[in-house]
């Protein structure tokens, strides 16, 4: 079943906190199906005051939860809400990604998803997962912030081990990419494509970004934490605070646990295989989804600017340019991307 936040919070919260985070977490599942329900019923349920009820209805709010109050029906959640349910997810996954799954961690709230997987980095084969209803710190590339209203999108971060070093790992943030691509198809998106090197658009406008961070040794063991933000129903609100042109998946309204499921499903085999194929085994498929494709554009690295035609990534994942005075094979880090028009 789905874990509750007071797991998430056991090392810092005491008991009296903890028991008050798990009855805001229990009223969260009942206000989720979208029904009113009256706060003394709530009260009832749980055996405690209505004051206390409304107490924890309003911390919901402190995290982005709109619940209603209409006198003589209770409390709802307009709309409802898909939480995130491990047995869901886990139902969701195919025999062999559910093999290399180690351990799935669904919170309530973090900082950062791919922080978590950071500070609890344990030394095991296979995947560590770690999903969260909302960030208060969430991060994309280049230090940026990244939105993560409560229960709206999928704040998502995998650690997986690898033994050969960083080097081996060169192009892995474009194949993740890749299979977000593939993982969105697959529940009904439409029009995706990629940006050079870490975002995922859809007809042209952000849906998706990863960051990949790197803990280990350079030439020996490491762990990759893949983090992946994708906007499924961004509200109004939080929308208002993006700074570029974005996009969602409200038009097709997909399953949250099903769409974190199906993308586990293509990237879990592949970090198996990856040491073994590396980024060349990937580079067509990358292509086929380049959305800049022989399009005039601006790169922007060390505050330098040159302009140019995008023809593509080599076979370390690097980002081919054509200027006026040859060809440029720029990596990632700070270097950025956009349309010369």
């Amino acid at each position: 079943m789905w874990r509750t936040p007071g797991v998430a919070f056991a090392m810092i919260a005491s008991r009296p906190q903890r028991k008050m985070i798990m009855a805001a977490q229990q009223i969260l599942e009942l206000l989720a199906d979208g029904n009113f329900h009256s706060g003394q019923a709530i009260a009832d349920r749980f055996g405690v005051s209505r004051t206390a009820i409304w107490k924890q209805i309003e911390a919901l709010g402190e995290l982005g939860v709109q619940a209603e109050r209409v006198r003589g029906r209770g409390y709802r959640i307009p709309g409802g809400l898909e939480l995130f349910q491990e047995d869901k997810i886990l139902a969701g996954l195919t025999p062999a990604a559910r093999a290399l799954l180690r351990d799935l961690k669904v919170l309530l709230r973090t900082d950062s998803t791919n922080a978590k997987l950071i500070r609890d980095e344990a030394l095991v084969d296979g995947a560590r997962v770690c999903l969260a209803e909302y960030q208060s710190a969430g991060r994309g590339r280049r230090g940026r912030s990244w939105q993560s209203p409560f229960g709206s999108n999928i704040y998502l971060s995998v650690a997986w081990r690898f033994t050969g070093g960083a080097e081996v790992l060169e192009g892995l943030s474009l194949v993740v990419g890749v299979l977000l691509c593939e993982a969105l198809k697959a529940s009904g998106a439409d029009g995706v494509g990629l940006k050079w090197p870490n975002d995922v658009l859809r007809n042209g406008r952000k849906l998706a970004g990863v960051l990949v961070e790197m803990n280990g040794d350079v030439s020996g063991p490491c762990t990759a934490v893949i983090g992946t933000g994708i906007n499924v129903r961004m509200p109004t609100v939080s929308a208002a605070r993006i700074e570029q042109p974005w996009s969602d998946l409200s038009d097709i309204d997909p399953s949250r646990n099903g769409l974190v499921a199906e993308f586990l499903n293509h990237l879990l085999p592949t970090l198996a295989a990856y040491e073994q194929q590396g980024f060349a085994h990937w580079r067509d498929r990358w292509s086929g989804l380049d959305a800049f494709a022989d399009a005039s554009v601006i790169v922007e690295a060390g505050g330098r600017r040159t302009g140019g035609t995008a023809r593509g990534v080599d076979t370390r994942g690097a980002l081919v340019l054509e200027t006026a005075t040859g060809f440029l094979n720029l990596h990632g880090g700070e270097v950025s991307l956009r349309s010369a028009s």
